[in-house]
């Protein structure tokens, strides 16, 4: 695989393991994308996963399992930095899409679903100003620990997310503030208060 590809976590649920699986098929074949899909048949099984895990996108039918509540989910497991696609198989009312961040319907080309999920993901990157204001609680977390000093592994074991979640934390964090470096964001902790200089003066 080519290590310069950007690498995404998606998880598919339905009720249908054909539509799932063959989802899942089409995600690993998205150009200029390395996915990594998994797939769930259960809105148990689904919420389980996306609360240990922190997928970088959730494709779900809004029909799945009775009438998926995308709103109540996001706001219950705080998901700052996760998208949602929705994926159905025929129109649905604006109002069951309102929760979603995108939507497609089962029979859309690949083409076109591609660029949705691209689309998806590359809109982080346009929704606000680099502030503070526009990081999550979690990457606040995280620049704490990079200030620190803090390697990818340990900033997951101490957090307990996947060295893959950190990862991907750390590049949206550098896409927001266009700071590459650990003195950069050393330099912005303390300027925006999420550190104490005496912590980090022997650095």
């Amino acid at each position: 695989m080519n290590s310069n590809l950007l690498t995404y976590r998606f998880v598919v649920a339905d009720n249908s393991f054909i539509v799932r699986s063959g989802l899942v098929a089409v995600l690993r074949h998205i150009p200029g994308l390395a996915a990594t899909a998994f797939d769930v048949k259960t809105q148990e099984s689904l919420r389980n996963y996306v609360a240990m895990h922190h997928p970088d996108v959730v494709i779900v039918n809004p029909m799945f399992d009775g009438l998926f509540d995308v709103k109540a989910l996001k706001a219950e497991l705080k998901l700052d930095d996760t998208r949602f696609i929705a994926l159905s198989t025929a129109m649905l009312d604006q109002n069951v899409l309102s929760g979603y961040d995108e939507h497609f319907l089962l029979y859309d080309n690949p083409d076109d679903i591609f660029e949705k999920i691209k689309k998806v993901l590359m809109a982080e990157k346009q929704d606000e100003p680099n502030t503070t204001e526009s990081l999550s609680n979690r990457e606040r977390e995280i620049i704490v620990c990079v200030v620190k000093g803090m390697t990818n592994k340990e900033i997951a074991d101490q957090l307990c997310l996947s060295i893959h979640t950190v990862i991907t934390h750390r590049r949206n964090i550098s896409n927001k503030l266009q700071i590459r470096s650990a003195a950069g964001l050393t330099i912005y902790a303390i300027v925006n208060k999420l550190v104490d200089i005496k912590d980090v003066k022997d650095m």
